[in-house]
């Protein structure tokens, strides 16, 4: 591997979102607590499944982040061969993405977190990486062309430095 830079986990920046989704569940345990009835005994089912579901969801989020707190292998790998990242289940299910097949590399803003997304043209290369659910979230079919996204809530720069880094690689 040619000479890059890794990006590895920052605790306090990942300190920062436990505490946000914590939060966040607390709030969803309330409100699944009076959609069972348990303040006004009056059981309102349709409340009480989707907060459940929704509840659910980000307590095994908050779980799979406290399990991967103590790894400390790099979330994003850039050098001037390619790129690798495991800051979105996307970028990790599609592993290494060579700087041949990007076509573009924008930052997007996607609800909270801004991203750098990258294009990639070459998409018979990486089929069969992903799964079908993660495929067709990343397959642009109107383009016929892959956009994978990649996060930097986790690591020590902001979206801003990331794109930056990306550009300068690729246009190597």
């Amino acid at each position: 591997m040619n000479e890059g830079i890794n990006f590895y986990r920052n605790a306090k920046k990942t300190r920062s979102l436990l505490l946000y989704a914590s939060a966040l569940s607390i709030l969803l345990a309330i409100a699944f607590l009076y959609g069972i009835g348990t303040f006004d005994g009056i059981f309102k089912i349709k409340l009480s499944v989707a907060l459940g579901a929704i509840l659910l969801i980000m307590l095994v989020l908050i779980f799979k982040m406290l399990t991967s707190i103590k790894d400390k292998s790099p979330l994003i790998q850039i050098d001037s061969n390619g790129f690798s990242g495991r800051t979105t289940p996307v970028a990790k299910a599609f592993g290494r993405i060579e700087w041949q097949d990007v076509t573009d590399v924008q930052l997007n803003k996607v609800g909270g977190d801004t991203l750098v997304a990258v294009t990639i043209d070459n998409i018979a290369k990486y089929d069969g990486r992903a799964s079908k659910f993660l495929w067709k979230m990343a397959y642009d079919e109107q383009n016929s062309k892959l956009n994978i996204m990649y996060s930097a809530s986790e690591i020590e720069i902001n979206a801003d430095e990331l794109y930056k880094l990306f550009l300068e690689y690729w246009k190597k």
